[in-house]
């Protein structure tokens, strides 16, 4: 009898204030087989990592929203799962530059599926999740 074993599927918490960009990031994740949780401001997307129970693998967020900043955002929900990757997006021109201060990954909007989700693989499967030195994961330099 073949060995059944169920699919552990990585978890993401895609926060943005654009509802659109929210939708698309989401559906993209989905279609590629992440189990995805979502939160339109830092605020929620911080009761929502309370009320889940399971790991959240990584938290994808918009560097840029009105309540609360994306860094900031990492930096509170590292603190009850320190084993949390952070990437962050953004469609600004001086919002990468926050992110040095961090070493965390980031992706500049706009972006297509199929480098969001190969980038996403890539931070998961990095073997330090504080990710110092993240600028190995920055899509500005060009993926091969």
């Amino acid at each position: 009898m073949p060995d059944i074993r169920p699919v552990t599927l990585e978890t993401i918490l895609v926060v943005d204030d654009n509802a659109m960009v929210l939708k698309v990031v989401v559906e993209a994740l989905r279609h590629a087989h992440f189990q995805v949780l979502s939160a339109d401001n830092g605020p929620d997307a911080i009761e929502l990592a309370k009320d889940t129970e399971g790991r959240i693998d990584l938290l994808l967020s918009d560097i840029d929203m009105p309540q609360m900043s994306g860094p900031d955002l990492g930096l509170m929900l590292k603190r009850t799962r320190p084993d949390l990757h952070v990437m962050l997006m953004s469609g600004g021109a001086t919002g990468n530059l926050l992110v040095l201060n961090y070493g965390w990954a980031f992706i500049q909007k706009p972006f297509v599926s199929a480098q969001l989700v190969q980038m996403i693989l890539e931070v998961l499967r990095s073997p330090d999740r504080s990710q110092p030195g993240g600028q190995k994961f920055d899509s500005r330099k060009d993926i091969r």
